[in-house]
C-alpha cells in the first residue's frame, strides 16, 4: 500500500521486501494506477496501491481492467502493516483476516455532544443510535467476508513460522502489563480488521473498534488490527468479480502489527499518538518482515503447486 522511497535499496515500505525477495525485476507501467507494477519469472505480480481506501480501490480497478492480464484464476494477497489490539496480538504478529470491516461508513456526532448512556458518537448508517439492532440487510460496503476455507488453509500453512523478535520489541511489549497476548513473542493468528482513512488511536477507540466488528459480524468477529486500504481493495475486487474478471474466493488479507492501536497503561492517547506521528512505529521493520515472510509462504506454495491451484483452491 505504501513505499517510503524507491522500490529497492533504501528504507523499505510495504513493497520493497517483496520486490527484493521475490525478485520482482520486470517493471510494467500502470498509467491508470498509483505506481508501476513489478513481475517475476514465476508470474508473481506486485501492485503498490497508494495509501487510503480511494487510492487502493482505484489502483486495484486499474489493474483488474487492464487488458494485458487475465486475472480470472489469480490469487490476491493483501500484505501490509497496521495497529494491533493488545488484547489479542503482540508487536510483529501476523493476522489472517476473516472479515474486513469498514470504519468510515457511518454517522458521527462530536464527542462533546454524545448523549448520556451512549458508548460512542459513531452510529451505523441509516440507524439513530450506536449498534442499533437489527443490522441492515442491505449494507453499503460495511463488511466483506473472505473465503473461510482459504483463510484457514493460509493460517495452517503459516501458523508455526518463527517471526522476528528483538530486545527492542520485548522492551516495547513490556509496557503493556496486564495484556498477556501483547507480551507474547510475535505469532501468526486469525482475526478481523477494520479499514478507515482516519488513523484513530486510543483505548476508547479500540473499544469502539471491537464493538463495531462484533456488531457487523453478528458477534462472530474479533477485531485484532486496524488498516487503511482493505475495504477499498475489497470493493474493487467485488466489482471486478461481478464483471467476471476475478474470483473473490481467491482473496487473502494479511496484516502485521507495527504498533499497538492504543496507549500503554500509564500513558495518554495523545502522548502515544505523538510518538507515532513521524512513522516511528516500534515494530515497523519487524512488521514489514513478517508481512513478507508469512505472505511468501503462501505465494511460494501457490507457485510450486500451480498445476493444482490454477483450477482447484488449496485445502
Amino acid at each position: 500500500m505504501f513505499e517510503r522511497g524507491a522500490d529497492l535499496g533504501d528504507t523499505p515500505g510495504e513493497f520493497q521486501l517483496w520486490v527484493e525477495r521475490e525478485h520482482l525485476d520486470q517493471v510494467l507501467p500502470l498509467a491508470a494506477g498509483y505506481h508501476h507494477l513489478r513481475l517475476n519469472k514465476d508470474g508473481v505480480l506486485g501492485l503498490l496501491t497508494g495509501v487510503g481506501t480511494a487510492k487502493a480501490a482505484a489502483s486495484v480497478m486499474a489493474l483488474g481492467t487492464d487488458p494485458r492480464f487475465d486475472l480470472t484464476k489469480a490469487y490476491w494477497l493483501v500484505a501490509g502493516i497496521g495497529g494491533g489490539d493488545p488484547a489479542d496480538v503482540s508487536l510483529g504478529s501476523a493476522i489472517w483476516a476473516h472479515h474486513v470491516i469498514d470504519g468510515d461508513i457511518a454517522y458521527e456526532i462530536d464527542a462533546r455532544d454524545i448523549p448520556a448512556g451512549w458508548p460512542t458518537g459513531y452510529v451505523p448508517l441509516r440507524k439513530s443510535r450506536p449498534y442499533e439492532i437489527p443490522v441492515r440487510n442491505e449494507l453499503e460496503g460495511e463488511v466483506y467476508v473472505l473465503n473461510p476455507a482459504l483463510v484457514d488453509w493460509a493460517f495452517r500453512l503459516t501458523k508455526d513460522l518463527a517471526l522476528a523478535d528483538t530486545p527492542a520489541l520485548r522492551s516495547a511489549r513490556a509496557r503493556f502489563a496486564g495484556f498477556p497476548n501483547a507480551q507474547r513473542p510475535p505469532f501468526v493468528t486469525r482475526g478481523d480488521t477494520i479499514s478507515s482513512s482516519t488513523f484513530w488511536h486510543g483505548a476508547r477507540m479500540d473499544a469502539w473498534a471491537n464493538a463495531w466488528v462484533r456488531y457487523f459480524t453478528g458477534g462472530e468477529g474479533n477485531y485484532m488490527i486496524s488498516a487503511m486500504e482493505d475495504t477499498g481493495t475489497m470493493q474493487a475486487l467485488t466489482f471486478l468479480s461481478a464483471a467476471g474478471r476475478v474470483d473473490l474466493r481467491r482473496v487473502l488479507v494479511l496484516r502485521t502489527v507495527s504498533n499497538y492501536d492504543r496507549e500503554a497503561p500509564g500513558a495518554t492517547p495523545a502522548e502515544s499518538l505523538a510518538s507515532l506521528v513521524a512513522g516511528n512505529y516500534p515494530a515497523y521493520l519487524a512488521a514489514l518482515d513478517a508481512a513478507q515472510s508469512v505472505g511468501s509462504r503462501v505465494v511460494r506454495y501457490l507457485v510450486e503447486h500451480w498445476t493444482q491451484c490454477e483450477s482447484t483452491l488449496p485445502k
